[in-house]
């Protein structure tokens, strides 16, 4: 008897679209939290600092997401998000109380992100329990693809709030919605009833195994090739007359990892073999983005280079999941989260000291064939002896 594996049938099972709705809400400050900080900043501060904030609330979610996933792993999902949700919303309220105070908005800000409840991670260790086996990949796929959404629906909330009550009001604003998420995640039955597995843990987690540490370092890659777009494409909008652009651009590349997204939970997600050669095809998008077109055509390139995103970081939250020792799934799956966070800020570095707009648009392809080649790396051993053997299991 076939599975229907659907995502009609993924969103019928029980508390799905609760805790998928729950979870994207409450992560909805992953992308209008850093334009709430700049808009302060600009106000209130000045613009070379609001760089600083964005950097720190961005360091303190790397460092914060692993940590509190590891205190999931070891405990319960809804007391850690709860605390996380309340710490992060003192951290950006914190920053809207500074009163122009340098200091005092940094820590705010780091504290913002160290506080950022791990929603990602928690939601992907309940899949297997709500859902049969065979439909498990496309919840992952279906997560990650409607994630574009919060990229386009985050920084219009802050916008709103921002028209509506000032500076300050963008911060607030983060703040409730967050704990609104967190609210409706943390009270469903599915996350107060999951418990993680009993097992003797390591110091290091999942950073033990070495091929998923090694596996992280392509994430980082694919994260560079993603964070290096959104500066070349501003500096692409600049030099094409407008960077109101670049707004339209990047909502372009969105739409094509949605859709990809879409696409891609019709597709069986096959062996870890597969993660290398979706990487590369992510590589392929990338290269014609170099001839630089005029804004239309250009557009149309962008989304094509964003259809690959949603099925390489299936193919790498499955791997994760195989690789991952008992007890330490959620903070694998935060893991994988934070090495994509890292690589992102690194190739926004990257592309930002690049001369040039097509110099700019070089670091994307680049990036994603050296998370390509590490990927490779990861997937040989998988088909040369198995996963189990290579686990030593």
């Amino acid at each position: 008897m076939s599975v229907d594996v659907s995502i009609r049938a993924v969103l019928r099972a029980p508390q799905v679209a609760r805790v998928l709705l729950g979870s994207q809400l409450g992560r909805l400050p992953t992308a209008s939290g850093p334009l709430a900080l700049l808009l302060f900043a600009r106000q209130s501060l000045s613009l070379a600092v609001a760089g600083l904030l964005v950097a720190a609330y961005t360091a303190g979610m790397a460092v914060g997401t692993p940590l509190l996933a590891r205190a999931v792993d070891r405990w319960r999902q809804p007391p850690v998000l709860w605390a996380a949700a309340i710490v992060s919303g003192l951290g950006f309220g914190a920053v809207a109380l500074t009163g122009g105070h340098l200091a005092g908005a940094v820590t705010g800000a780091a504290v913002a992100g160290l506080g950022t409840p791990p929603l990602e991670a928690c939601l992907r260790t309940l899949w297997p329990a709500l859902l049969p086996p065979g439909t498990v990949p496309t919840a992952y796929t279906l997560d990650i693809a409607v994630q574009e959404v919060i990229f386009v629906v985050g920084p219009l909330v802050t916008l709103l709030a921002v028209t509506v009550g000032g500076p300050s009001a963008g911060l607030f604003a983060a703040a409730v919605v967050q704990l609104a998420g967190t609210a409706v995640y943390a009270l469903s039955p599915a996350a107060r009833s999951w418990r993680g597995v009993a097992a003797v843990r390591h110091w290091a987690g999942p950073l033990r195994v070495p091929r998923f540490a090694v596996m992280m370092l392509g994430v980082v890659g694919v994260g560079a090739a993603v964070g290096s777009i959104a500066v070349a494409v501003t500096g692409y909008a600049e030099a094409a007359g407008g960077r109101r652009l670049s707004g339209w651009l990047l909502a372009a590349q969105a739409t094509g990892a949605l859709v990809g997204g879409l696409c891609w939970t019709r597709v069986r997600p096959g062996g870890p073999g597969r993660l290398p050669l979706l990487a590369a095809v992510l590589t392929v998008g990338f290269l014609p983005l170099l001839l630089a077109p005029g804004p239309v055509p250009m557009a149309g390139l962008l989304a094509v280079s964003g259809l690959a995103l949603p099925p390489v970081l299936t193919a790498v939250f499955l791997t994760a999941e195989r690789l991952a020792e008992p007890g330490t799934v959620a903070e694998a799956f935060a893991w994988v989260s934070t090495a994509f966070v890292v690589g992102s800020a690194a190739g926004s570095a990257l592309a930002g000291v690049s001369a040039g707009v097509r110099y700019g648009l070089v670091v994307a392809p680049a990036a994603a064939l050296l998370g390509a080649a590490v990927l490779w790396t990861v997937a040989r051993p998988a088909r040369a002896v198995g996963l189990t053997a290579s686990r030593g299991v």
